[in-house]
Order: structure tokens, then C-alpha cells, then sequence
């Protein structure tokens, strides 16, 4: 017979944990991952597109300044080249320094610009 109370309940049922979250959890997840990942890239592109529109506006404004510059030096070394003629070539009757050795008038600059 059995005993009082009754027989202890037959474990029939499967006992398993549950193995992580679940499929729309994980979805949701990747998505707010991917969506935050997107917006971080988009704020570099701006930043980049901000940073690159300054350097090329600095540039724009640096090249007056650095023509300037260049022109400043051309004539520095232009004078340093006659004083050295002047000083080579003093005593040379009739040489007279940076007259052209050509005898041709027309200024040439000494730098060429090709445009094709």
C-alpha cells in the first residue's frame, strides 16, 4: 500500500536552463549596435568634410602670403647673385654686372611655367 500522503511526484519534466537571450533580444541588440555605429561614422564624415573644408580655405588664404614670400626671396638672391658678379668680375674693364650677357633686352624670369 502506499504510504501516507502519497508517493513523492515523478520528475517526467525536462529540467533545462535557459542558454542566453533570445532571438529578438539579439536582434535588437545588433540593431542599436549598428545604429549607434552608423551615427558614429556619420559625425566623422562631417568632422572630416569640416576639417578638410579648413585646410583647403587656409590654404586659399596662405597662398597670397606665400607668393609674397617667394618674390622676397627671388629678389634677396637676385641682389646676393649681382653683388657676387659685382665683386667676381671687378676687374673686368667694361663689364658692367647684370647687364644681359646675350645683349638682349626683354626680362626673362628664371622660372618657367608650363601649362598643358
Amino acid at each position: 500500500m502506499p504510504p501516507p500522503g502519497g508517493f513523492n511526484a515523478i520528475k517526467y519534466k525536462r529540467n533545462l536552463p535557459l542558454r542566453g537571450p533570445s532571438g529578438l533580444v539579439i536582434l535588437g541588440g545588433v540593431t542599436a549596435v549598428c545604429t549607434w555605429g552608423f551615427y558614429r561614422v556619420g559625425k566623422g564624415n562631417l568632422e572630416k568634410r569640416e576639417l578638410e573644408r579648413e585646410k583647403v580655405w587656409s590654404r586659399i588664404h596662405l597662398v597670397p602670403m606665400m607668393l609674397a614670400e617667394g618674390d622676397r626671396d627671388a629678389y634677396r638672391r637676385q641682389q646676393a647673385a649681382l653683388e657676387r658678379e659685382k665683386a667676381i668680375m671687378k676687374d673686368v674693364p667694361g663689364w658692367e654686372a647684370g647687364k644681359s650677357v646675350y645683349n638682349n633686352p626683354r626680362y626673362r624670369s628664371g622660372e618657367w611655367i608650363v601649362v598643358l
